[in-house]
This record gives structure tokens, sequence and C-alpha cells, in this order.
């Protein structure tokens, strides 16, 4: 079993949730002036059909960048590294969805900042560097590809810990059984 430590090293937890909160309540305020801005300008039905627009080509922006990110973290994994990077970026994808199908422009802005295959790695880079990826596992040598039974591993630390497992199937069985063909008991 792998044990994997996720931590973000902040200097005060408090001021980041009041920072976060602001955001929440600044953001949609200059997004309705910037749409009510633009509408004046340009007409609200264009306005509408923009904000439509962007939602689309950013969802598949969005779709596009996140199975190409999937197959650089399976190929990392098949290699037996640790798919950091990949990690980061695809958190960065799920925001960029949420921002981009989001109304408003300055949304689209993060949101496309964030789904672009220039920016989002340097982006991810940064995150990484904030963020504390650490194998708990001692037995763990770096293949993701073995298969391990073991006992859970306790650090004696009071960190949040993500368990999981994974087991390698080569081949998939003959024939599965269905929920019918199971035998009853007498």
């Amino acid at each position: 079993m792998v044990y994997i430590k996720l931590t973000a090293y902040t200097q005060n937890n408090e001021a980041s949730l009041f920072k976060l909160f602001l955001l929440f309540a600044i953001l949609p305020i200059v997004e309705i002036a910037i749409l009510i801005n633009v509408g004046e300008q340009i007409g609200g039905w264009y306005t509408v059909v923009i904000v439509i627009l962007t939602a689309f080509a950013g969802a598949h922006l969005v779709r596009q960048q996140g199975l190409s990110t999937l197959m650089q973290a399976q190929q990392k994994m098949q290699a037996g590294t640790m798919p950091g990077q990949e990690m980061a970026e695809g958190l960065l994808l799920v925001i960029a969805g949420v921002l981009l199908v989001t109304p408003g422009f300055v949304t689209d802005g993060i949101g496309f900042l964030l789904s672009l295959p220039m920016t989002r790695p340097l982006i991810a880079k940064g995150l990484v560097k904030h963020l504390s990826l650490k194998v708990v596992n001692p037995s763990f040598n770096g293949n993701f590809a073995q298969h391990h039974h073991q006992q859970p591993h306790s650090t004696g630390q009071s960190d949040d810990i993500i368990e999981g497992e994974f087991e390698r199937k080569d081949k998939p069985p003959a024939k599965p059984a269905l929920k019918d063909d199971l035998s009853k008991p007498d």
C-alpha cells in the first residue's frame, strides 16, 4: 500500500482563507460591472454570444489539453516516475474548466491562462514548488507497476494522508461472470 501526503506550505491559513473570501466576494461584482460595460458598448446580445462562445471554446480546449496531460501522466507512471508536474497541470485544468464555463470576461481570461499549453506548465511548476508530494511508504522504489501487499505505515504525524491501493492487471479475465451466471447456494 502506498501513502501519499500532500501538504501545502503557507504562512497563515487564516490569511489565505480571508483572501479567498475576498476573491469570491469581489470577483462577481467586477464581472457584473464588466459585463454591463461591454453590453453598453457592443450590445447585450453580442455580449451574451461572446460569453457563450468562450465557454464552448474553453470547454473544447480543456478537454483536449486534459487528454494530453492524462496521456503524459500515464507514460510517466509506466516509466516508474511520479507524475507530479502532470498532476499539477490536471488540477489547473479542472480549475480552468470551472472558470471558463463561469460567465464573465475576467474568469474567462484566467481560465484560458490556466489552460493554454504555453502558460500552464509554468504555472504548474510554481504550484509544485509550493506543494510537497511525499511518498510515505519506505519500501517504495519508484516503480508504479509493482504490486505490494503491505500493512499501513504509520508516521506518527497528524498530517492529511491520501491512501490508495493499486494492482497490475496484464490480462483481463477470459470470461467475466455475469450476475445471472453465479450459482446460488443450496
